[in-house]
């Protein structure tokens, strides 16, 4: 059974996301087991639980074993790392062993599982993440985080310089975390060593690197901790091509993947050509495609209307059309609420021929048809994307054989 030499910190009211589903199916199938990290934080924060991660003093075998007693579905999603996902009632809660590190090198690290709790607690990267609570409410804090978590404070657990050498990704995990909890000025020890570790982040894969980006760039207000990282050099050595910040503490849009564009330069005559980024940041292809729409093309006039409007949603998706109007604001400051108004309110024109329209003239497939489908498209275009298909066809018959 555990090994805790510590008895709880504090006895508090067990919080209802504790006392029922999987949670306490999982708590009840594992004795001895109790919640860890985001979801005991947050719930003191008073802030909303989403995902619930427990641990438990026994090896992943063990926990798998006692989780299918009772009756509780069981993946093993992570099993040479100690964890296992238990499932009740389509509910998901990701169940650990303790574990103590055998070994580190900055990206990975070589574990193996324990009984003590303090063990456990002080591989985890911030105070704030290093509690623990079981189902009776008993609090476990170690190392003064829920303190922490009162006082805005976003520290290293222990020495902080020993912390980002394990795991390079918490020099941006930090920041984060800082942009969601952190009051005020930033732990003074936490950035020195930040700012020796900076080296550290050539290390870290592409994906990791993008993944905190987007966990950053979701925060309510994610300026001040991206002035922080352009202070410790962490910006530069991850995001070389970030331009001023001052537009996007003007964006009214929280869109993680907006956010960065607008942070690339989109919506003014400096936006950076994109597939470089996407190409070192590995982005996804649906992200690749959105951040190239926002990144290319002259920002739109607010006084954009009519036949000027339909001609530009004729080339434009409407999602697209909406971020390059919030982009181009928070570049030039320009209000564009009025035409983002009109742009939700204007159905998308959509050209209404296609090839079977042409072959059903008599025009064979081939290049002169699509020739032929350009050429009508162009003048529908610029007549303001109204003409109808039946005067298109008409058009259309100039290029039909004999």
């Amino acid at each position: 059974m555990s090994q805790d030499r510590d008895p709880p910190s504090a006895l508090v009211e067990p919080p209802a996301w504790l006392r029922s589903g999987a949670p306490s199916a999982v708590l009840a199938a594992l004795p001895g087991s109790r919640a860890v990290g985001g979801a005991v934080r947050d719930s003191l924060a008073g802030r909303p639980v989403h995902d619930v991660d427990v641990a438990a003093p026994l090896p992943p075998e063990a926990i798998a074993a006692r989780l299918r007693e009772a009756g509780l579905k069981v993946f093993e999603t992570g099993l040479q790392h100690g964890t296992v996902t238990a499932v009740l009632n389509h509910e998901p809660v990701e169940v650990t062993s303790l574990r103590r590190d055998l070994a580190t090198d900055g990206r990975h690290a070589t574990v193996t599982w324990t009984e003590d709790w303090r063990e456990d607690a002080a591989r985890r990267d911030f105070t704030i993440n290093a509690l623990s609570m079981d189902a009776e409410g008993r609090l476990w804090d170690y190392f003064g985080g829920r303190e922490d978590l009162a006082a805005g404070r976003v520290r290293f657990v222990g020495d902080a310089a020993k912390r980002l050498a394990e795991d390079y990704l918490r020099l941006l995990r930090f920041f984060r975390f800082q942009a969601r909890y952190g009051i005020g000025e930033p732990d003074p020890v936490a950035m020195a060593a930040i700012r020796a570790a900076v080296p550290g982040l050539a290390r870290l894969s592409a994906e990791r690197v993008w993944m905190e980006l987007k966990r950053l760039l979701e925060a309510p207000d994610p300026v001040p901790a991206l002035e922080l990282m352009g202070q410790a050099g962490v910006l530069a050595a991850v995001l070389p091509e970030a331009r001023p910040l001052a537009p996007l503490s003007r964006l009214g849009e929280a869109d993680p993947l907006l956010r960065f564009a607008v942070l690339l330069g989109a919506g003014g005559p400096e936006a950076i050509a994109a597939d470089g980024v996407i190409r070192r940041l590995r982005l996804s292809g649906e992200e690749g495609k959105r951040l190239r729409l926002l990144l290319a093309g002259p920002p739109p006039d607010p006084a954009l209307e009519g036949a000027d409007l339909r001609r530009w949603l004729a080339d434009t998706a409407p999602r697209a059309a909406l971020d390059a109007a919030f982009a181009a604001e928070a570049r030039d400051g320009r209000d564009r609420g009025a035409l983002r108004a009109r742009i939700a309110a204007t159905p998308a024109p959509v050209f209404p021929l296609q090839g079977r329209d042409a072959v059903a003239l008599g025009i064979p497939p081939g290049p002169e048809l699509g020739r032929a489908l350009a050429v009508v498209r162009r003048w529908w275009w610029e007549g303001g994307c109204t003409a109808s298909a039946e005067c298109c066809r008409a058009r259309l018959k100039h290029f039909a054989p004999g």
